[in-house]
């Protein structure tokens, strides 16, 4: 079956998420639909440039099926290069800029990607990653830059503008695009996942456009006034499924190259944006800045939460500073879409019963969560904690040319998530821990939940945000350690602290150190890095009280 190319068909009943994006760029082509900074970009303009990308990505041999790793900064030619990709046909792997050389070069490897589409910044990084790989991929450059390679937005400037032909409809179990979600040093863990993933994001905007039950991210669209700002990784699956989900609906995409909170509330005053998504550290650092307060952003209708677990107390600020516009969702690599918490239903049901503020929401259309106890299919009663367990439409195939582990995850047709937590009796999913970083400690050997205990800290004065780690410790084997990030000029007393977590959790959640630092350490979208805390801490990089 071969996709329909002709501009005039475009309107035609979609068959993948870029038909759908194209629908609207067919129409009305001088509305914007790309803007970074100084560039923007109509739709007729990103249309043309979006087909010359896919002509020019063909001229270096790649076939539909083919991998393309996409090593990419936040620029508007990213976006298109992503769709690009997609467009004839091939497999986008995301290569995010965490990973070091080894792990970077491991994931090229394993994907088997046949080309390497590099931001100039990160050449010298990618050319690295290619030269090692025994299938030698194809190094291309968006735009000039110091390694030898071949620039591709200047190859497809002498592309033609109408759109590839010739390409299949993807299958159902082939793999279309390929996250990094870690892993061991040198054989990375790959989630692949299926074009059923873009058919669901497109059910969820065609349900919030019908006024159907809410999924929990962004309402429903008008092309015609809604602008999204993507601010984090585009790499990322929060980057990517912002952008996909503003481009299916026709609305204008933003582009933030890189995230600071000063920086994101100009964007979002001056580029009137309606919608955005920010990962919790995101959205505190916004919360934090002197320039955040009610009513600067009057076209804001909806701030989507995710990535991480969200504290109550700043989930209740955020609305304060900007009104009933928060959701949360609930999301892996593995599973993009497991759970969500729309923003009206949030402030409704929170006011009616608090404890929901801590929680991520129901799941969201043909999705199933399940708690499951360790090594076990069966589903534990309402409110017994374990491991939270999905199944449905946005869960990956598996990891990718990794077996092994793909049946380590996938058991009985469920993915086990690694977060731990429980379902109540209407079907709210509460997580109190990532299972690695339970803390067991105490003379009995019991759970010390890093999610329970951080969310508390928050609730604190002084304190902007905090991290919870389990060190050695030769009685207990680990003991409880707090690293808290405090306001400029906040008194914030150690001691003061620890009776404080006494007092509300108990002596199980006392710390034994409490860590004062100007700021945590955050991965490249964002989240708190504990790694990199541990091993600062453990380096004696960081000072000790």
């Amino acid at each position: 079956m071969i996709i329909n190319t002709q501009e005039t068909q475009a309107t035609a009943e979609p068959r993948t998420y870029v038909d759908r994006v194209l629908e609207h760029w067919h129409k009305d082509e001088d509305a914007e639909a790309l803007v970074q900074g100084e560039q923007r970009l109509t739709r007729g303009e990103a249309r043309r440039r979006l087909f010359a990308l896919g002509h020019a990505l063909r001229r270096q041999g790649l076939a539909p099926g083919d991998g393309v790793g996409l090593f990419l900064a936040n620029r508007v030619d990213s976006v298109l290069v992503t769709l690009a990709v997609h467009l004839i046909g091939c497999r986008v792997v995301f290569l995010p800029p965490e990973p070091g050389p080894g792990e970077l070069a491991a994931l090229v490897e394993q994907s088997r990607a046949r080309a390497v589409v590099t931001d100039p910044l990160f050449a010298r990084r990618a050319a690295d990653a290619a030269d090692r790989s025994v299938h030698a991929p194809v190094l291309l450059s968006l735009g000039p830059c110091e390694r030898p390679c071949t620039d591709l937005l200047a190859v497809a400037a002498e592309c033609p503008d109408v759109r590839p032909d010739d390409v299949p409809a993807p299958g159902a179990d082939e793999a279309v695009t390929v996250l990094y979600t870690g892993g061991t040093l040198g054989r990375p863990k790959l989630a692949a996942h299926s074009h059923t993933l873009y058919d669901v994001v497109v059910d969820m905007v065609d349900g919030a456009s019908q006024d159907t039950p809410s999924t929990g991210f962004f309402p429903a669209m008008d092309p015609a006034t809604d602008r999204v700002l993507v601010s984090t990784l585009l790499t990322h699956g929060s980057g990517h499924l912002t952008s996909i989900q503003a481009l299916v609906t026709g609305s204008a995409l933003v582009v933030l190259p890189e995230f600071e909170p000063g920086a994101a509330l100009t964007v979002m005053r001056e580029e009137r944006i309606t919608a955005t998504m920010f990962v919790p550290p995101m959205l505190y650092a916004v919360l934090d800045h002197p320039e955040c307060e009610p009513g600067r952003l009057p076209a804001l209708r909806r701030i989507v939460v995710g990535g991480a677990a969200t504290s109550p107390s700043r989930l209740q600020q955020a609305v304060d500073v900007f009104g009933p516009v928060l959701s949360q969702g609930y999301g892996q690599s593995e599973a993009l879409g497991i759970a969500a918490f729309g923003a009206e239903d949030l402030a409704s049901e929170g006011a009616r019963r608090p404890e929901l503020w801590r929680s991520c929401g129901r799941a969201i259309a043909d999705t199933e969560i399940e708690i499951h106890a360790e090594d076990s299919t069966a589903a534990l009663p309402v409110r017994q904690v374990g491991e939270v367990c999905v199944r449905g439409e946005t869960v990956m195939l598996g990891y990718y040319e990794d077996p092994e582990r793909t049946a380590e995850a996938l058991r009985g047709g469920w993915l086990r998530t690694g977060d731990i937590g429980y379902l109540d009796a209407e079907g709210y999913l509460y997580l109190v821990d990532r299972a690695k970083d339970i803390i067991v400690t105490g003379s009995t050997s019991d759970n010390v939940y890093s999610r329970v205990l951080e969310d508390f800290l928050l609730t604190l004065p002084g304190v902007r945000n905090a991290a919870a780690l389990g060190v050695p410790d030769e009685e207990y084997g680990e003991a409880v350690q707090i690293f808290l990030a405090t306001a400029e000029g906040a008194d914030v007393d150690p001691d003061v602290v620890a009776a404080a977590v006494t007092a509300e959790l108990g002596d199980l959640y006392t710390p034994r150190k409490t860590v004062l630092l100007d700021q945590l350490p955050t991965t490249k979208v964002g989240k708190v890095d504990k790694k990199a805390l541990r091993a600062a801490w453990t380096n004696g990089a960081l000072s000790r009280p």
